[in-house]
């Protein structure tokens, strides 16, 4: 591993020093050492780098796309790679790049707890699925360390965010990143703490399948992804963690579901905006229904592709009148999360993104003959 991951910062706080830092290059290639596809995130941020111009066209088909076969690294967590000529290509001429870990081909789960002290959330979404009763005083529960923590003790479990025996990373917020490699093929899918549907623990997300992690000793504006204990290879995932995990819904269901329709709403919400009725419904409902078609399967379905069509097609309804921002908004929303539940941080990203590059350019529909 490289020598600056060999040791972790002090535990009175103080921070890595520059001199220390491991070289994005050096990174990339102790990950993919260990088996851990990596691909490039945007200088100094957490974030992907950005797609080349063909792939940031609206419509773009990430299934048809060449640009992964020609050594580019479009598509963020797609492109991730083990072959180290390539790492040294992107890397080697561009070392601002962060280093970016995919997740599910490094058969990796990763615990990230939040750090962001706020007043805790009604008491059935701290613990998703267990009760808390009214009797208990929760106010002390103001990150995901403490909900965490309540977890493991009602389960009679070690903590992971104090699991010696693993990888754990300290983010610059204070959080912690605890890696642990699944034992088993099962398609483990990511989350986020504060989803109402897939959740492990307030403030606490799941990396998993169709998601990434930054790679230990990587560099950003906010700070640097600090390795804590001695430990640097994660461990078998405990087996209470799977139970957990299983129970709040982070496995696809068993048998495939039927697509699903796009909600009414979505008919409803333009037929009532005005201007253009029957062929702004047909315009967004087309692009909405391969939207909600996604949820037959929990990845390689384009879905990110399919939500910026449709994000961008609404922009363009909205800045030509024919339904409002908040409308379409809340229809994008309400048809992402049929395909994707649990990972509203995500599809809100992407609606936003859409949306904003298609109020630019007005959607002029012209009437059938």
């Amino acid at each position: 591993m490289p020598a600056e991951l060999r040791f972790s910062r002090s535990d009175s706080g103080d921070p890595v020093t520059a001199g220390s830092v491991a070289e994005s290059l050096t990174i990339a290639r102790w990950c993919a050492s260990q088996g851990w596809p990596v691909h490039p995130l945007a200088p100094g941020k957490k974030t992907p780098a950005a797609n080349c111009p063909t792939c940031r066209q609206p419509g773009h088909d990430r299934s048809r796309c060449s640009c992964r076969g020609a050594g580019r690294w479009c598509h963020g967590f797609h492109a991730a790679t083990l072959d180290m000529n390539r790492i040294s290509q992107w890397w080697g001429t561009t070392p601002q790049l962060g280093v970016g870990v995919a997740c599910g081909p490094a058969n990796l789960i990763v615990i990230d707890i939040d750090a962001h002290p706020t007043a805790p959330p009604p008491r059935h979404r701290l613990l998703p699925g267990i009760p808390i009763a009214d009797s208990v005083d929760i106010s002390a529960m103001t990150t995901g360390f403490h909900s965490l923590a309540v977890l493991a003790a009602l389960r009679g479990q070690p903590n992971p965010a104090e699991d010696t025996t693993t990888l754990r990373v300290r983010t610059p917020s204070g959080g912690l990143h605890v890696w642990y490699r699944a034992t088993d093929p099962r398609p483990w899918q990511c989350s986020t703490g504060t989803s109402t549907t897939r959740s492990l623990a307030w403030q606490v997300d799941v990396r998993a399948r169709g998601g990434y992690i930054i790679a230990p000793g990587t560099t950003t504006k906010a700070g640097t992804y600090t390795p804590v204990g001695t430990s640097r290879t994660p461990a078998p995932l405990p087996a209470w963690l799977a139970q957990e995990l299983e129970r709040t819904h982070h496995l696809p269901p068993t048998h495939a579901p039927a697509p699903r329709p796009v909600p009414p709403r979505a008919r409803q919400a333009v037929i009532a905006a005005g201007g253009g009725r029957d062929h702004a419904t047909r315009t967004l409902t087309a692009v909405l229904t391969e939207v909600a078609a996604c949820a037959m399967a929990p990845d390689n379905t384009g879905f990110s592709e399919k939500l910026n069509r449709a994000a961008y097609t609404a922009g363009g309804l909205v800045a030509a009148g024919h339904l409002t921002q908040q409308e379409a908004e809340r229809i994008l929303t309400e048809t992402a999360l049929t395909a994707r539940p649990g990972q509203e941080r995500r599809c809100r990203q992407i609606i936003r993104s859409g949306l904003t590059a298609g109020t630019r350019r007005p959607l002029q529909l012209r009437s059938r003959p």
